[in-house]
């Protein structure tokens, strides 16, 4: 039940001043998010990259309304592919990118121009672009961008949510050769007449997406950490004779870390890492997805 009000409170601004300003919340962000700037992201990705994992790298922000804030996020992303290619951490690494952030809202074609950018830029430094799916608004519009995307990059790869009805169709479009699609069960508070509501249905439809991905001639990457969802998918790739390089599975940083690198032995590992001073968003979304996030958060009130 405390699901949906915390993804509601992840769009107010009233709770997100009150969670922001209390200094303890700081320790459990942490446990989340790399940090507040590239550096820290940095370390984290060397760290990442040693234990034989590979990274995606997502700048936090979204739904804005104000072009320069828009222009920040692209610059950020620009940033940091200067720094990986430099620093060689560049080969394998992919970066999720939110077209809120870039101006999605906004009129004209500001989120695709940005886009078009943060791609060229990826390229020139040897990495990849997934474009993360927001709420089932922003669908058409993503798909939209995506399909121009890739006219000129055509690895750009993109999520899609389990949890919304349209999905499998979206799922069979996408499943063609070259196409890399990470298949999430979906974190945004979403109406009944767009999306399945209880955890049974949600797990149904992440498995029928399974099926579609692995069946199909694109790259699936495997984005949950329920441990039935990770059997089935590679059960799927062994019915499918699917190689073990052509798929992967993708956790969240400080979400089932040992899991992770026990994954890497032998699959393909990436893990989502989160940077940036605009935490809030993101880390009101982990909260909603398990309780016992939001148990570990309470704790660290009474701990000290």
């Amino acid at each position: 039940m405390l699901g949906p009000v915390l993804l509601a409170a992840a769009r107010s601004d009233r709770v997100r001043g009150l969670v922001t300003s209390v200094p303890l919340t700081r320790r459990v962000v942490d446990r989340f998010v790399a940090g507040e700037d590239l550096d820290a992201a940095v370390r984290a990705v060397r760290e990442l990259t040693a234990d034989g994992l590979r990274v995606t790298l997502d700048h936090l922000g979204e739904y804005t309304r104000e072009r320069a804030q828009a222009e920040a996020t692209r610059d950020a992303y620009l940033a940091m592919f200067e720094v990986f290619a430099e620093d060689g951490l560049a080969e394998g690494a992919d970066a999720s990118v939110k077209l809120s952030a870039l101006g999605q809202a906004l009129p004209g074609d500001l989120a695709l121009d940005h886009a078009r950018e943060i791609c060229a830029a990826a390229e020139r430094a040897g990495m990849t672009v997934t474009l993360d799916m927001e709420d089932h608004t922003t669908v058409d519009s993503t798909l939209e961008i995506l399909g121009k995307l890739r006219a000129d990059f055509p690895r750009t790869g993109v999520a899609i949510q389990a949890m919304l009805r349209r999905t499998e169709g979206d799922l069979r479009d996408l499943a063609h050769e070259g196409s890399r699609v990470r298949l999430v069960k979906g974190a945004y508070a979403e109406p009944a007449s767009v999306a399945f509501e209880s955890r049974a249905e949600i797990d149904r439809a992440y498995v029928r997406g399974l099926r579609v991905l692995m069946a199909g001639e694109g790259y699936p990457m495997v984005g949950s950490h329920d441990p039935r969802m990770v059997d089935i998918a590679r059960t799927l790739a062994v019915t499918n004779d699917r190689s073990p390089d052509s798929y992967e599975f993708q956790m969240l940083y400080g979400i089932r870390a040992a899991e992770q690198r026990r994954l890497a032995r032998g699959n393909r590992m990436r893990v989502y890492v989160p940077y940036g001073a605009d935490w809030y968003g993101y880390f009101m979304r982990r909260l909603a997805e398990r309780p016992a996030n939001l148990v570990f958060f309470l704790r660290s009130f009474v701990s000290r």
